[in-house]
């Protein structure tokens, strides 16, 4: 009887490791091709990123079906983890590609995400767009980062709206600090662009 049991146990375990090591793989895949998405999206590439996204998106379908009858290691970390970074970069697509149209940011349900890991997703957004703000500050077109900078206000309140413990909410507090002093610096930085450049636009129309 005992010999049966543990056979039992090890075929199960098997199985189990083996749908661990391809969501693991997976789970790099979908990292690593966001990173790539991301990259794209940062120079402007938005068809290169969206086709990207779309194989992103195969990978954490693929993951759901290899891992649907192992739970446990389905919750394990590594596939909310790969959801994150899939929803940083399906948002901030979305964003820039459609002219900061805010109603067109994909839900939870559309990129078939958990809850947890959508909200962490967004809070990494703000790093992005923090990053394509200084961007646009370089290329003296700091006015046109004020609509990005008031997307980032929008996220972060709706962020601090789910005040509820780690373990549900998967470490959205210490995400939501980090992305206040982000737009507080972003904020600095907007404004002191925008006053150099009026100064100077003032020294220009006192030359002339």
């Amino acid at each position: 009887m005992i010999n049966n049991i543990s056979a039992r146990i090890l075929e199960n375990f098997e199985a189990k490791d083996r749908a661990r090591e391809k969501g693991l793989l997976l789970s790099r895949n979908v990292v690593r091709t966001c990173g790539t998405a991301i990259r794209h999206i940062q120079r402007g590439d938005y068809d290169s990123a969206a086709q990207l996204i779309e194989n992103a998106r195969e990978s954490l379908e693929l993951m759901d079906s290899q891992l649907r009858d192992h739970p446990d290691i389905y919750y394990g970390g590594f596939v909310e983890h790969a959801q994150q970074e899939f929803v940083e970069c399906a948002v901030l697509h979305s964003l820039l590609c459609q002219k900061m149209d805010r109603a067109t940011i994909p839900s939870p349900e559309e990129l078939g995400v958990g809850y947890a890991a959508y909200l962490n997703g967004l809070g990494d957004v703000i790093g992005e767009l923090r990053r394509h703000i200084l961007d646009l500050i370089r290329q003296d077109m700091p006015e046109d980062g004020e609509a990005l900078l008031d997307i980032m206000d929008d996220i972060y309140s709706n962020l601090m709206m789910f005040d509820y413990p780690d373990g549900i909410t998967r470490g959205l507090r210490r995400k939501s600090d980090v992305a206040r002093s982000l737009i507080e610096r972003t904020r600095g930085d907007l404004t002191n662009a925008i006053r150099q450049q009026k100064l100077e636009q003032l020294m220009r129309d006192f030359q002339s």
